[in-house]
């Protein structure tokens, strides 16, 4: 990938959303339209419902089942049981098949609308909006003309789906030898937890931001009190950890912000994502990201991060 296209990527903060509906029906018989988004680089293609019957061997209701898909054997998440709605039957109803966190997944909706291309800035966290799927459902809401979009947390349904994973990227077979502190910056709070459990098992300090706003405002705090103190701006924190796909301000911008920082520059920074394609980590290069992990090797946060810091020493 040419320089000058990675530069254009990654300075605009913006992200490419895909846009869907559950159509859900009330008591009356009426019908309500919900529109959700998801990041378009999970998206494998959109498919048409092969009218699965309703999974009767998963303790999860909101599995339907598996379909083929190229060469991919493709499980079947119905969204608005695991959302808790109640969607109105129709036969155009659509999969939205996606690939993150090393897993193929379908999801199936009510339909497709269009893709929007929005800035980060532009997506305000989910508290400042009231939503009955606020908390570990939505990451953030996009406003348009005539309704809302609210961003899903694609990771808290895998997570949903598949606790034992999480549980085990909690634990951490290493220890820092000294009392670290780090800050930690993510959206999806299941995830955050799992990385500050992590990092707390292996003699971190953390402290947790959910965006990318908050992070840049948490450590312009610590670089300016490190400035009136007298003191290494290392004394206050030693590792900076960011997710890349965050509200208000992504992961690569507050990573250039940090890098291009004089004081700020020398603090590691980790980037994590469920999405670490060949063009996401030329992007995090480009950045100056000192390591990229990808969402299934976070059991790996905390050795990664030692690693960085006492080779910094």
């Amino acid at each position: 990938m040419a320089t000058s296209a990675i530069l254009l990527e990654v300075g605009t903060n913006e992200l490419e959303i895909l846009e869907f509906y559950i159509d859900e029906e009330q008591p009356g018989g009426e019908r309500d339209r919900v529109y959700f988004g998801m990041n378009v680089a999970k998206v494998m293609q959109v498919i048409e419902n092969p009218d699965m019957p309703p999974s009767d061997y998963s303790q999860n209701p909101s599995f339907l089942g598996v379909i083929p898909l190229r060469d991919h054997i493709l499980p079947v998440i119905d969204l608005s049981i695991w959302l808790g709605m109640h969607r109105a039957a129709s036969p155009f109803d659509l999969i939205i098949a996606t690939e993150f966190s090393q897993a193929v997944n379908g999801f199936l909706v009510s339909g497709v609308t269009e893709i929007h291309r929005v800035g980060w800035d532009q997506v305000k966290p989910p508290g400042t909006f009231l939503s009955r799927f606020a908390g570990a459902s939505i990451i953030g809401t996009v406003e348009r003309p005539d309704h809302l979009i609210q961003l899903l947390d694609m990771e808290s349904i895998l997570t949903d789906l598949n606790p034992d994973v999480m549980r085990m990227a909690a634990f951490s077979q290493v220890h820092a030898r000294e009392h670290y502190p780090v800050l930690v910056a993510d959206d999806s709070q299941p995830i955050l937890e799992m990385i500050t459990k992590n990092l707390r098992a292996a003699n971190f300090e953390p402290f947790t931001v959910s965006n990318g706003q908050a992070a840049w405002d948490a450590i312009c705090r610590l670089r300016d009190r490190a400035t009136a103190e007298g003191v290494d701006i290392y004394d206050l924190v030693r590792i900076v950890i960011s997710d890349i796909e965050m509200p208000m301000l992504d992961g690569f911008t507050l990573t250039k912000r940090i890098k291009d920082d004089p004081v700020l520059g020398k603090i590691p920074v980790i980037l994590y994502s469920s999405i670490i394609t060949r063009e996401l980590h030329h992007k995090g290069e480009f950045v100056k990201a000192d390591d990229q992990v990808s969402k299934p090797e976070l059991q790996e946060m905390a050795k990664r991060a030692i690693a960085l810091i006492e080779a910094a020493a």
